[in-house]
C-alpha cells in the first residue's frame, strides 16, 4: 500500500466507469490511496449497487454522463486536468452484446476513442491506463494461454467490440501519443487486460457469482449454462492491484511500460465452471446446481487463459490469491452484508488483506 500511496496521493485521476462493479472497488481503493477522484459514468445498473453501497458519491466529484456524449465527455476530462486516467466503462456482458450490439460497439470502441481524443487536449502530463479484457483474443478454444502479442479477435459482439477499442487504443498510441515522442505530448498510454472478476458487490445479470448468490438466498438451485467452460478466475483486487501499479510504473517510465499487459491468476486457477460452483456451494454451507436447457443459447468460449508472465517478470506484479481463495473470500462477502455488515467495512477488509499479502 505504501508504494501505491506514494504514486497516487494528492494526485488527480480520471475514472470512468466508477459506477460499476470494478470502478468502485477502485474508486474506494483510490479514496484509501488519498486521491482525488473525478467519475465519469452512466447510473449504476443494479440494484443494489456496490457504489450505492458505499456511498460513492461522497468519495468523488461524479459525472453521470454516456461516453458517446463527445462534447460532456471532453468538458469534464479538460475541466479536470487529471494526473491519470483509469478507463473501466464499458458494456461489459456477453450475452447482453447479442441482445444490444451496435450499442456494445459505440460503447466500447467509440466511447474508448472519444476518450482518447479528449485527452489529446489536456495541457499537462497524464498517465492513462486503458482497460480491455481477456476476450479480445481470437480465441482457438487451444490449452495455450494468449500472451500479449496473439492476434486480436472476437466471436460475440462483446469480444469483437473490445478488440476494436484494442485497435483504436493502438492506433492513438502509435499516431498521437507513440512513446517515441513522449516529450512532445506528455501522455504515458498503456492497456490492461484481466481475467473473470469476481468479488462482493458484483450484482449484475449473467454473472455466474452474481447468479449464485440470488439462487442460494432464494433457496433456488443454481442454473449453470457451461460447467465445463474454463476461465482464469480472478479477485476484483488482483487485476485492480495491477492497473494501480502498471499507472505508477508508467508515470516513472512511460516509454518502458506502454503498451499491452495481461493480469489473470496462475494457469492451475484457471477452472472449469463447475469447480468454481462447487467451491462456492461449499462456502455457501448449502445448495446444488442444475443445467438448464442450452437450445437456441448464444456463443459463449469454452476455454481460456491468459500468460501472465509478462507482468510477471517486467513489471513485478503477480497474484496473490488462489482461485479457491478468492471464490470464498467473495461468497464471504456476500453472506456477511446479508447479515449486516457494511460494505464499505468489507471493501476496506478486503482491501488491506490483499495488501498484506502483496507485501
Amino acid at each position: 500500500m505504501a508504494q501505491l500511496r506514494a504514486a497516487y496521493a494528492g494526485k488527480k485521476v480520471f475514472l470512468t466507469g466508477h459506477t460499476g462493479f470494478k470502478g468502485s472497488w477502485l474508486l474506494y481503493w483510490l479514496h484509501l490511496l488519498g486521491a482525488t477522484v473525478k467519475g465519469y459514468a452512466l447510473p449504476p445498473d443494479s440494484q443494489p449497487s456496490l457504489f450505492g453501497l458505499l456511498g460513492g458519491e461522497q468519495l468523488c466529484e461524479s459525472v453521470l454522463a454516456d461516453l458517446n456524449d463527445r462534447a460532456a465527455l471532453e468538458k469534464a476530462l479538460l475541466d479536470f486536468q487529471p494526473d491519470f486516467i483509469f478507463h473501466l466503462a464499458a458494456q461489459p456482458l456477453v450475452r447482453l452484446s447479442y441482445e444490444l450490439p451496435v450499442e456494445t460497439f459505440a460503447t466500447n470502441a467509440l466511447g474508448t476513442a472519444n476518450l482518447l481524443d479528449a485527452a489529446r487536449r489536456l495541457r499537462k502530463p497524464c498517465t492513462a491506463v486503458l482497460i480491455t479484457t481477456d476476450k479480445v483474443y481470437e480465441n482457438r478454444e487451444w490449452v495455450y494461454p494468449y500472451r500479449e502479442n496473439d492476434r486480436l479477435g472476437g466471436y460475440d459482439p462483446y469480444s469483437a467490440s473490445k478488440a476494436c477499442a484494442e485497435l483504436v487504443i493502438n492506433c492513438y498510441a502509435q499516431s498521437f501519443f507513440n512513446p517515441a515522442e513522449y516529450e512532445r505530448h506528455q501522455l504515458g498510454l498503456a492497456v490492461g487486460r484481466a481475467g473473470n472478476v469476481i468479488g462482493g458487490g458484483d450484482w449484475a445479470r449473467d454473472r455466474i457469482i452474481p447468479d449464485i448468490v440470488r439462487a442460494l438466498g432464494q433457496g433456488q438451485p443454481v442454473q449453470v449454462r457451461n460447467p465445463q467452460a474454463v476461465r482464469p478466475w480472478q479477485h476484483v483486487l488482483e487485476p485492480l492491484g495491477g492497473y494501480l501499479l502498471l499507472g505508477a510504473r508508467l508515470a516513472a517510465e512511460p516509454a518502458r511500460y506502454a503498451g499491452p499487459w495481461n493480469f489473470g491468476p496462475h494457469l492451475q486457477d484457471a477452472l472449469p465452471v463447475s469447480a468454481l460452483v462447487d467451491t462456492a456451494l461449499s462456502a455457501w454451507g448449502s445448495g446444488q446446481y442444475e443445467m438448464p436447457a442450452l437450445a437456441g443459447q448464444p456463443h459463449e468460449a469454452g476455454l481460456l487463459k491468459l500468460d501472465i508472465s509478462k507482468a510477471l517478470n517486467e513489471l513485478g506484479w503477480q497474484p496473490h490469491f488462489s482461485a479457491a481463495e478468492s471464490i470464498r473470500t467473495t461468497i464471504a462477502w456476500y453472506k456477511a452484508l446479508a447479515e449486516g455488515a457494511q460494505a464499505t467495512e468489507l471493501v476496506r477488509a478486503d482491501i488491506e488483506a490483499y495488501c498484506a499479502a502483496a507485501s
